[in-house]
């Protein structure tokens, strides 16, 4: 059952920060997009306080990649805050749920830890459609788990539509690399996550290092994709007001200071 609710306080997202200030997370070669806001149809929407049928939001995430490159590990340090270095493989698929406030619309990431041995992945993979996200995880310490991150993407993408699935490209156990040794994997991850259209993050879930900001990341843009897609096919509603998702010192989805609507786009 979910833990906790995360909420990202008002005075954070009225806030405007420059892209430049992110570089602690992301390159600019490495977002989907560099967009400090929402979508104006989103944020239109959430301060016009138009619910219509639109309440209670879930999205579906996969998590895939070769055995051992640090699925579950990344999901538990997220949703537990744990590490355990006694490390058990998946057996199928694992699910975690967990809960946020976004633009005052309660919302929750479903969280499917898939397993990376070969014999599990015909049960695996059952799990794969209908996901809004698919995040590729492979070792940044391990240069075939990056090379084997298509085949993976290739398989997620035959019970999903390219076109309605956001892609992230994850590289774990940051912690085990020298800047030297990171420094020439993340240019082979760049190009491989600018191949195949996804978002390049590289995380430690040893000491925590990007974890929290990467699903905060994931948790804003499902959100949008999800409320954009309601739009689309039944017109404007009352969504409600704005991403709320913990952060002490640092958000990666600013939206645009609240004030009175005219009109939407």
């Amino acid at each position: 059952s979910p833990r906790r609710l995360r909420v990202l306080p008002d005075a954070v997202l009225q806030s405007r920060v420059p892209h430049h200030q992110f570089r602690w997370c992301l390159k600019k070669e490495a977002a989907l997009h560099v967009r400090k806001d929402f979508h104006p149809r989103v944020t239109c929407a959430c301060q016009e306080h138009r619910t219509g049928t639109v309440g209670f939001k879930i999205s579906k995430v996969i998590v895939v990649g070769d055995l051992s490159v640090g699925k579950t590990c990344l999901i538990n340090r997220f949703c537990k805050d744990t590490f355990d270095k006694n490390y058990k493989a998946t057996i199928g698929v694992d699910f975690e749920m967990e809960r946020f406030e976004v633009l005052g619309v309660p919302f929750s990431l479903q969280l499917w830890d898939t397993a990376g041995q070969e014999r599990f992945k015909c049960i695996a993979s059952t799990y794969y459609r209908g996901a809004q996200a698919i995040i590729i995880v492979f070792n940044l310490n391990d240069v075939a788990s990056l090379e084997h991150t298509k085949q993976w993407l290739a398989d997620a993408l035959k019970e999903n539509d390219p076109s309605n699935v956001l892609l992230f490209l994850v590289g774990s156990k940051k912690d085990l690399s020298t800047p030297a040794q990171y420094s020439l994997m993340e240019k082979d991850a760049l190009k491989v996550a600018q191949e195949i259209k996804a978002e390049y993050w590289a995380v430690s879930s040893l000491t925590g290092e990007n974890v929290q900001e990467f699903f905060f990341r994931v948790a804003a843009l499902t959100f949008e994709a999800n409320v954009l897609a309601e739009l689309e096919k039944s017109g404007a509603r009352h969504i409600a007001d704005v991403v709320r998702i913990n952060s002490d010192d640092k958000n990666l989805y600013l939206t645009a200071s609240k004030k009175k609507a005219t009109c939407c786009p």
